[in-house]
Formats: structure tokens, sequence, C-alpha cells
């Protein structure tokens, strides 16, 4: 069976993301769009993470906690965590450490708002958060490991912070085994990359604003023989492995 997903979605606490992408506006559309599993994946943070997992739960929708994570080279990868203890661990231990003590400026980059589960503002990140971390792209994903993560080249079509953007070429011997297309990626981008043809390739929205979420019915789902969240990760895990 198709299971849809978008596991690629930033919250108010990314300073980039519409005031109104909150926990419960980001879930509720998700489910209008017919998806079945979510993540929310905001820059270097899983600030948001419990609010969202816990207004998922509620709505009965599989979600994984996530962030997007700029590496030292300014690569953008997409890092998902099934629990969301581990999530924090990764967080709190690897990225906070991680990302340089620069202050955000509001008045140019937007607010930075952590919320809980009834969407009400409950605190700001000080710290710049679309910044790069001192976390290398050869290192993440034995790193990631540690802390049962997956870790996923992000939007590998684009022109800028994107892997292929930045190195050039897409190096399997670094470890990764899954790929981030955008919604715009050309049409015979796997064709054109035959050294990544055993690879799984998602299919994710990036949204910043609501109506940017994906919805059923295009190229993002998963065919699982069941819709729970240990099918939806354990499918993940199999596929992240190396070769």
């Amino acid at each position: 069976m198709r299971v849809y997903y978008d596991f690629h979605m930033h919250s108010c606490l990314s300073p980039c993301g519409d005031d109104d992408m909150t926990p419960n506006n980001i879930v509720n559309m998700s489910i209008l769009g017919g998806l079945e599993a979510i993540a929310l994946s905001d820059h270097n943070t899983c600030g948001n993470a419990d609010a969202f997992l816990k207004v998922a739960e509620e709505a009965g929708i599989i979600a994984l906690a996530a962030m997007e994570l700029e590496t030292a080279e300014e690569i953008h990868i997409l890092c998902l965590f099934k629990d969301l203890e581990d999530a924090r661990r990764f967080d709190r231990e690897v990225v906070t450490p991680a990302l340089p003590p620069i202050k955000n400026r509001v008045d140019i980059f937007g607010k930075q708002q952590f919320m809980d589960e009834q969407d009400q503002v409950i605190g700001e990140e000080e710290r710049y958060l679309i910044n790069a971390t001192t976390i290398t792209a050869d290192a993440l994903p034995s790193l990631i490991a540690n802390y049962n993560g997956i870790a996923i080249p992000a939007h590998i079509d684009k022109s800028t912070k994107s892997m292929l953007s930045v190195f050039g070429f897409i190096d399997l011997s670094l470890g990764y085994r899954i790929f981030e297309l955008s919604k715009n990626a050309p049409a015979d981008f796997i064709q054109t990359h035959p050294q990544l043809k055993d690879c799984l390739f998602l299919y994710d929205s990036d949204a910043h604003y609501l109506q940017d979420i994906s919805e059923a019915g295009g190229k993002n789902y998963l065919e699982l023989d069941r819709t729970d969240k240990d099918a939806v990760w354990n499918y993940l895990m199999e596929k992240s492995e190396y070769f």
C-alpha cells in the first residue's frame, strides 16, 4: 500500500518559517492533504518536535522528529529520528555545541519561536539557526547512527545548499543511501545520475508556508505492507544501510 509522506517542513522556529507554521496547523494541513507520515525539520534544531509529536499523536498521524542540519561545507542534510529522546540528545550533545553563537536579528531574519501543543509561544531561540555547524558531511552518517538517526542529503537537485551544488558530485563512499529531491526536480534527474540508481529518493516539500505542504497523489509515497510508525521507520532504516 502507498503511504504518503512529507518529511521536510519548517515551523515558526525556523526564522524563514511563516508564523502560521505552528504544530497544529502543520499537522492539520498535512491531514487535509491526505498525508499519513510527516516530520518537522527546522534548521539545526528539534526545539518544536515535542509539541509537534504530541499534536500528531493526538490526531492519529505518523510523525517523526527531525531537523535540517547545515554541515560545515554549507550542505543541508535532513536528519530523521524515530524517537524524540534520540532527537533531543542529538540536538543537545552534537548540534548545539557545533552551532556558532551568533545572535539572531529578528528585524532582519525573523522570529524563532518555540511553541507548545496548544500553539502558544513559550519562548524564542536567541541564536541564529540558519548557519553552518562544524559538523562535516563525511562525519555525519556514522555520528547520527549513534543516536539511532538517519541522515539524508536534502534537495540535492537544487543549485544552492545541496551536496551536488557544493561538491559537484555525489560520493556514495560517504555513507549516504537515501537522497531527497525537491518538487521541481528535473524529470530525468535519476537517469542522469546512474550511480544513484539503487538509492532511495524522497520527494519532500521543504515547506515554509502552509500552502506548500505536500499532498497525497504525487511521487511522495512509500510502498509498505502496513501503515504504522514501525513500518515507516524500518523501511527507511533498511534503505539507509550501506550496500
